[in-house]
């Protein structure tokens, strides 16, 4: 399998960072992980410090190819979400460690992916956008429902209400995993924050990774800065890892 990656994570206009990406690639499989600590909870840096080695460590464990891509990205989402919960015992439910995340296995010529919250993943071909995950958010259940557009969703007042997360109660939280999505040659995985896609729409996310000649690493720090000027003087942290399945 040959791949190109990159990755970024930057701070925006907050005094913290409490996002977290990695990535590993090897020569059989890749995965590719993009968390966000709630910053409205007690230690959301940590939590998201925490799925993200417990999902590292559990694919590393593994054989590749998985034999069950689908099997391993659920069960790696509910050891990552019982770790943060256990680090919360003792506090109150509302102040509890909490994350979202969304991450991407790479194999056999296709893509799988999962998610928690409104951390995103992309199929970028082209240019344009083949699929994305869909939040768990207020506000894409009133676009689901037809309530608002999708121009309305990117302004609207609670766009960061978050209805499915990575720790805080014990019962695990809902969480989506994709089919199997076939990948050709030249397409791009992507797995972000809100801080990368909230202040843009998705075109623009897709035309900013679309030119195969240009380096992912740029592209990628194009695009986070583009974000990050969107966001303006209230930016979220950024952060995001772009792969480009070659052959």
């Amino acid at each position: 399998m040959r791949v190109e990656h990159a990755e970024l994570s930057l701070l925006g206009a907050r005094e913290t960072n409490q996002d977290r990406v990695g990535a590993v690639v090897g020569a059989e499989a890749a995965l590719l992980i993009a968390c966000d600590g709630m910053g409205g909870h007690a230690e959301g840096e940590r939590a998201a410090e925490i799925a993200v080695q417990v999902i590292r460590q559990r694919f590393g464990a593994a054989t590749a190819p998985l034999l069950d891509p689908l099997g391993f990205l659920h069960l790696a989402l509910g050891a990552a979400h019982q770790q943060i919960v256990s680090i919360g015992t003792g506090m109150p439910l509302e102040n509890r460690p909490r994350a979202t995340i969304a991450l991407c296995l790479v194999q056999h010529g296709a893509a799988y992916w999962g998610h928690v919250g409104d951390s995103r993943a992309y199929h970028l071909r082209g240019g344009r956008v083949l699929a994305r995950t869909r939040d768990h958010s207020h506000v894409e259940l009133l676009v689901r429902e037809g309530v608002i557009g999708a121009e309305q969703a990117q302004g609207h007042p609670m766009r960061n209400f978050v209805e499915s997360c990575l720790g805080g109660e014990l019962l695990l939280p809902e969480m989506d995993i994709s089919r199997r999505l076939p990948l050709e040659p030249g397409d791009v995985l992507l797995v972000c924050t809100d801080g990368l896609w909230s202040g843009l729409d998705d075109p623009a996310i897709a035309t900013a990774l679309a030119t195969p000649a240009a380096p992912l690493t740029d592209a990628l720090a194009a695009l986070g800065a583009q974000a990050v000027a969107a966001g303006g003087p209230t930016c979220d942290n950024t952060s995001a890892i772009a792969l480009r399945f070659l052959e």
